[in-house]
């Protein structure tokens, strides 16, 4: 969890870096008269604003999980699985996809619980799906909020 954390503090860190040198290039390449240049100073600048926008969202989506896997394991209310893990750490999808209709229904019945829909996310996950499992932990910290 640590390595992951810094991680991200290093890559933000890199982005920074990145975003303040490429915008003094934009702007050296926009206040050339030549129309080509202005475009591509636009483009240099515009394109670093998107991956700090992008960084941005992903750091307040991992603090927003850990926040609420800290509520659920003060509350005692992590999800207890039944499916085995493999000596790598990984869960047995075969078995997680067994499981995995029991945590949809329960999401279904309780649609504005989020920590079903934690849950479901955890168990997407453990499915492989990590599509569907980012999609219902950001519903869990939508729901959360309200």
């Amino acid at each position: 969890m640590a390595g992951a954390k810094l991680g991200a503090v290093v890559m933000a860190a890199l982005v920074l870096m990145y975003v303040a040198l490429m915008s003094r290039q934009g702007y050296l390449f926009l206040i050339q008269p030549n129309i080509v240049s202005k475009v591509m100073g636009f483009v240099i600048f515009i394109l670093p604003v998107f991956g700090a926008w992008g960084i941005y969202r992903e750091l307040m989506f991992g603090i927003g999980v850990e926040k609420l896997g800290r509520i659920l394991e003060a509350e005692g209310a992590w999800p207890r699985f039944k499916f085995s893990v493999m000596p790598s750490g990984r869960a047995n999808k075969s078995e997680a996809l067994q499981e995995f209709g029991d945590y949809k229904e329960a999401t279904e019945s309780e649609p504005d619980n989020w920590r079903k829909w934690f849950a479901l996310g955890l168990i997407y996950d453990a499915c492989g799906d990590r599509k569907r499992a980012r999609l219902a932990m950001r519903k869990a910290i939508t729901l959360s909020k309200r």
